[in-house]
């Protein structure tokens, strides 16, 4: 069986939840998703088994509150995979068109087809979040030629597969999930540039490859305002002087404090995009 244990409360609930589920049920391969729900956060458990009365005592001890205030539903056995990819439906951002296998026929001329499907790893196109990265870098290539660029915390790779088709310049792509590693190389070479791209499981810039290919002329990070604060001076040690950093996966009322920590490594503000409740910063290396 599969169970689903569904949570909906606020973006702070849901990630503590959702580390606490993390940690209670990896040994057994449960696979925690946390997602926008309306105005909600929600929190489901995919895990594997046969009883539900254990899992609901499991639940409770490892959240520490009564499992019945969780909705525990078991599942059929389904291709999930295929069941959310019904519901996505090409998205435009500037020159970009990011679409499924199921809609490979269907990117107009003249856009930049971006083949990327449901998965295990973060970012289909389909969240504020990318869909604003995406528009700001079609930008900024625009009015400025970049031969440098690193995308950290890159999920499925949609960024720097984006990057690599817009520039055809070699892309450094780092996340600390080595499963998304896997999986962006294999987008890259889904989409024609492999050659491209390079990717790298590291915990934030902390690779020998990333500082050997220093300093950036490009740096983009989508992933939370909490980490982009702490990854601040390791930005400004590997952006070059006049460097752009592109930062999103920020709320709009956590903008100030992203953009204060950046400015104290010598970052300027250049661009404060907003995207529904989230951010995409655009900052340039003032040394």
């Amino acid at each position: 069986m599969t169970a689903r244990i569904s949570f909906t409360g606020s973006r702070e609930e849901a990630e503590l939840l959702s580390d606490r589920l993390d940690a209670a049920f990896e040994e057994e391969g449960g696979v925690v998703a946390l997602s926008e729900a309306g105005p909600n956060w929600q929190v489901e458990l995919y895990l594997e088994g046969d009883e539900l009365g254990p899992l609901q005592t499991r639940l409770s001890d490892a959240l520490g509150t009564d499992a019945s205030k969780f909705d525990i539903e078991i599942l059929p056995e389904t291709d999930w995979v295929a069941q959310s990819l019904k519901g996505l439906a090409p998205v435009p951002a500037g020159r970009f068109i990011v679409h499924g296998a199921h809609d490979r026929g269907a990117v107009p001329a003249g856009r930049i087809g971006i083949e990327i499907d449901a998965g295990q790893a973060f970012g289909t196109g389909h969240h504020a979040t990318t869909l604003g990265c995406l528009e700001t870098l079609d930008e900024l290539v625009k009015v400025r030629r970049f031969d440098r660029p690193l995308d950290v915390g890159t999920g499925t790779g949609l960024l720097a597969i984006a990057l690599a088709k817009l520039l055809r310049e070699p892309v450094l792509a780092s996340d600390i999930d080595p499963i998304a590693v896997e999986i962006a190389a294999e987008n890259a070479r889904l989409n024609g540039v492999g050659h491209l791209v390079e990717t790298m499981t590291a915990t934030g810039l902390g690779h020998p490859r990333i500082a050997a290919c220093a300093p950036y002329d490009l740096i983009v990070a989508n992933i939370l305002a909490g980490p982009l604060i702490a990854l601040a001076p390791a930005m400004a040690r590997a952006s070059e002087a006049d460097g752009v950093i592109v930062l999103s996966g920020i709320l709009n009322t956590q903008a100030s404090r992203v953009t204060a920590a950046y400015r104290n490594q010598g970052f300027a503000l250049e661009t404060h995009r907003r995207f529904g409740e989230w951010s995409v910063l655009v900052l340039s290396h003032r040394i």
